[in-house]
């Protein structure tokens, strides 16, 4: 049982932002919104270390509306109460995807439009670092679609510079897991709206999810030793490069 859970929590994406040194004096971060509950875990963390870290850096709030009906004044209030603007930037991303490409595997084009407007109004509003909610469970997942479906080793980084933008993405919340984030929620009563997305829980992301709630009940601690091997990696211990 952790006696002071916000402290404990704070302290485990201050380390994050330290380790992978997320953000520095004068930045300006682009926090995107995607109503979730891992979006406004991030904003409301970053929010409550700006006050007390002594390096000084500035939020925006970013939301990007795909087309589909959404409660986005639950998210503007929760911006307001915190002294950040949200933006919203609004596209027909939905109707793209759905209606007029009709994607069988919907995912990675609309990921990639929606990063598209995410990036460009980051730019519009002169930051120069973008924040996104992934947390330790999505690390492990990227990892095993990766290894399942294309054969590579791989997964995102806590922090990557952009090079067509110009843009630094962070991850502040990599150190904690999905459940460690839900019990923040809870604890600090954070607004999470609904996703509407038509294929919601019905992709290879999911698959994967249910492949590591596998994996982490047989065995207990498999998710922090999965961040362990990553951070002490040794090539020298897998095969070498063919001859």
């Amino acid at each position: 049982m952790i006696k002071n859970y916000r402290k404990w929590f704070l302290g485990r994406v201050k380390k994050a932002v330290t380790d992978y040194r997320m953000i520095a004096d004068g930045d300006r971060v682009a926090v995107g919104m995607s109503g979730g509950k891992d979006s406004t875990a991030l904003l409301h963390a970053l929010c409550l270390i700006q006050r007390t870290v002594p390096v000084k850096f500035e939020l925006e709030a970013v939301f990007i509306d795909l087309g589909w009906p959404m409660e986005i004044d639950v998210l503007r209030s929760f911006c307001k109460s915190r002294n950040v603007f949200l933006h919203v930037v609004e596209t027909n991303i939905a109707a793209i995807v759905f209606e007029s490409r009709k994607e069988r595997g919907p995912c990675a084009l609309c990921a990639h439009l929606r990063r598209g407007a995410f990036h460009g109004r980051a730019l519009e509003l002169g930051c120069n670092k973008v924040a996104l909610g992934h947390h330790l469970d999505d690390v492990i997942e990227t990892f095993l679609m990766s290894l399942i479906y294309t054969g590579q080793m791989r997964t995102f980084s806590p922090r990557t510079f952009l090079d067509r933008s110009g843009l630094t993405m962070i991850r502040p919340l990599v150190y904690l897991t999905q459940r460690s984030v839900q019990n923040w929620v809870e604890r600090e009563d954070l607004p999470a709206i609904p996703n509407p997305c038509p294929v919601s829980g019905q992709t290879k992301r999911q698959e994967a999810r249910e492949l590591l709630s596998l994996l982490a009940g047989r065995f207990p601690g498999f998710k922090e030793r999965f961040l362990t091997a990553l951070q002490e990696f040794d090539g020298r211990n897998l095969w070498p490069g063919r001859v």
